[in-house]
């Protein structure tokens, strides 16, 4: 029996091939079909051994792990479990003693530590392993989605008052815009349309009619420049929670509600 042994990889774990097999248990690769025949209802695809064919096999000879026939079209590949299922059709010391060696050593490695795409040389390999990346990035962004939306249909419906209510806050126009499904430019332009605020600069600034209501505050932020000093940005203004609720009034006038009421309305 030799020792030494050429490992085999498929599907993020370690095989042996049909001439692997009849080598260590000391016996020939005909026999090791026939008696796969004769139980093959025994064997499970997938749990024993992957056969392999089309673009399969054409996948893993690219591998160049271990020299296949180019005209072969059917490749076995047996697992641990099929390795112990060979041993107890041919039941003899020499099986035995080989695949308790097997065990020990060769599939001790029972499951391959995944690398990332970019640390695999084959460029096959890597192409598929960035495919097998991106089908688990994707599945973990459909778990998060499913559970943010089964954590949403487990709580209560609220109000936008009772949302409001809930924060004290400044907020921006792009916020309360994103509560109506709305841009930030969108809902500008609608309190502009109906004569709340007018554009000074890049600034909006509420009409002297609103001015003293507390609907804003109007922040300018600063900044160190290349030169190290500090200067002043253009202006911004937020929204208060009473501003907000006055945008929520005056939208639904016009028969407009924020998203978490439409079911409602």
């Amino acid at each position: 029996m030799n020792t030494s042994l050429q490992v085999v990889e498929t599907n993020n774990q370690r095989v042996l091939t049909t001439a692997q097999i009849a080598e260590w248990y000391e016996t020939g690769t005909d026999l090791i079909q026939r008696n796969f025949n004769r139980n093959k209802e025994r064997y499970t695809e997938g749990k024993h051994y992957y056969c392999l064919t089309g673009d399969t096999l054409r996948e893993f000879k690219a591998t160049g792990q271990i020299d296949v026939s180019p005209n072969l079209n059917k490749f076995y590949l047996w697992t641990e479990k099929g390795a112990l299922l060979h041993a107890k059709s041919l039941n003899t010391d020499k099986a035995w003693e080989a695949y308790e060696i097997l065990v020990d050593t060769y599939f001790s490695v029972h499951e391959l530590p995944q690398r990332d795409s970019y640390m695999i040389e084959d460029p096959v390999l890597r192409a598929q392993r960035w495919i097998e990346e991106q089908k688990e990035k994707q599945q973990l962004l459909t778990t998060v989605a499913v559970q943010n939306q089964q954590i949403a249909e487990l709580q209560p419906k609220a109000s936008y008052y009772d949302v409001v209510l809930n924060c004290k806050d400044l907020i921006s126009i792009g916020k309360i815009a994103k509560d109506y499904g709305w841009s930030a430019q969108k809902l500008n332009e609608y309190l502009h349309q109906h004569g709340v605020q007018y554009k000074q600069g890049k600034t909006w600034l509420l009409y002297q009619k609103y001015a003293g209501m507390g609907y804003t505050s109007t922040k300018t932020h600063t900044y160190h420049g290349d030169d190290g000093r500090e200067h002043a940005a253009e202006p911004h203004t937020y929204w208060t929670q009473k501003g907000r609720l006055y945008i929520y009034d005056l939208l639904k006038s016009d028969g407009i509600y924020p998203l978490i009421e439409r079911e409602v309305a």
